[in-house]
């Protein structure tokens, strides 16, 4: 069936349907995976003590600093709000083992970072510079505040805003609205710009000061204020899913709908920043270049945000060293029983 003019017009100004009001400036979600559907690295892990982060689903990481034990999975959604509104999956954690008193160091927060030339849309550090809309559902056995502090990395600047948990173990929607910055420029490139912050426990480094509802200087002691301190007990859980973030400022009655993409469309811009493959004689080009001294090529199937680091230690079969590697693919040198990674990955995180 032919598209009519208005659907034309929609398509080209970002217009949502039936809603003169509410104009996107970009095609696609700003936040990639918002939805939580898609989960290389597996669905269950476990964090224990310092630095031992993970990513339970694609682009969204739990980073913990020596503030108790954790399980993080990605969710199966069967009822709830939030199913409702049509998400099936989110990322969990669980206490495992709990510390009441974290020392003043200590950090655990959940998190998203965007590449610094898709928040050129926000037009920071110029005196047209927009405000921003995050929105989220969440659920937590524990009723509270909790704080979302938003970063920008190439100025070392942040501002935050809070939600509040009001029923037990129950999705609800939440919207944080947060001003516009005219001050620090971003820089038009592929390395961390925006990063989102969803904290869950602190120390007094990152909880002694107050919560920045304006744009500031980084300063840690405001970070995690109104920290939900799921770490105070093994009883505690903490959930999320349906993350977006929009150019302007909205209400419950004038946020834009969530925008839904097809799996394969979310996977293909996943892979930009994490690839994870099962390697056989044909893959992407897969070719030798000499009968006794060959060098396997692997391609990726899309270009990653920048040269990635390989890791082919699932390997089962013997393999010389990997030789050059680019966000196009890499080699693998001739090992005593031919070129072959059984199976690889690639990381190019921010």
């Amino acid at each position: 069936m032919a598209l009519s003019k208005i659907d034309v017009a929609n398509m080209l100004t970002g217009l949502v349907p039936n809603d003169n009001t509410i104009r996107r400036p970009n095609a696609k979600p700003l936040i990639i995976n918002g939805d939580m559907q898609i989960a290389q690295r597996g669905t269950s892990f476990t964090h224990a003590n310092s630095n031992n982060n993970k990513f339970p689903v694609d682009r969204f990481q739990f980073v913990l600093g020596s503030i108790g034990e954790y399980t993080s999975t990605q969710e199966s959604l069967s009822s709830g709000a939030a199913y409702n509104a049509g998400f099936k999956k989110a990322a969990r954690i669980d206490t495992t083992s709990a510390v009441s008193s974290p020392d003043a160091g200590d950090y655990f927060w959940f998190q998203y970072i965007m590449e610094a030339q898709d928040c050129l849309v926000f037009k920071k550090g110029t005196s047209n510079a927009e405000k921003m809309t995050v929105a989220f559902w969440v659920k937590s056995n524990k009723t509270g505040t909790g704080q979302l502090t938003v970063k920008d990395s190439d100025n070392d600047r942040q501002v935050a805003g809070t939600y509040a948990i009001s029923s037990a173990d129950t999705w609800e929607h939440k919207i944080i609205n947060l001003p516009a910055d005219t001050s620090g420029a971003m820089n038009n490139d592929n390395g961390a710009g925006f990063r989102f912050e969803w904290w869950l426990g602190g120390g007094s480094t990152y909880t002694s000061g107050a919560v920045p509802t304006v744009w500031e200087a980084r300063a840690d002691a405001d970070r995690g204020v109104s920290t939900l301190a799921i770490n105070d007990n093994t009883a505690n859980d903490w959930a999320i899913t349906g993350v977006q973030v929009e150019v302007g400022e909205f209400t419950s009655a004038t946020l834009p709908p969530f925008q839904f993409e097809s799996f394969d469309e979310n996977f293909e811009r996943c892979i930009r920043y994490h690839y994870e493959k099962l390697v056989g004689t044909n893959i992407h080009g897969y070719e030798y270049a000499g009968s006794s001294d060959y060098i396997g090529t692997i391609h990726f199937p899309k270009l990653m945000r920048a040269t990635p680091t390989v890791d082919a230690a699932q390997n089962s079969y013997s393999y010389g060293s990997i030789g050059t590697i680019s966000n196009e693919g890499f080699t693998i040198a001739k090992g005593s029983s031919g070129c072959y990674a059984q199976r690889y990955t690639a990381t190019a995180e921010l």
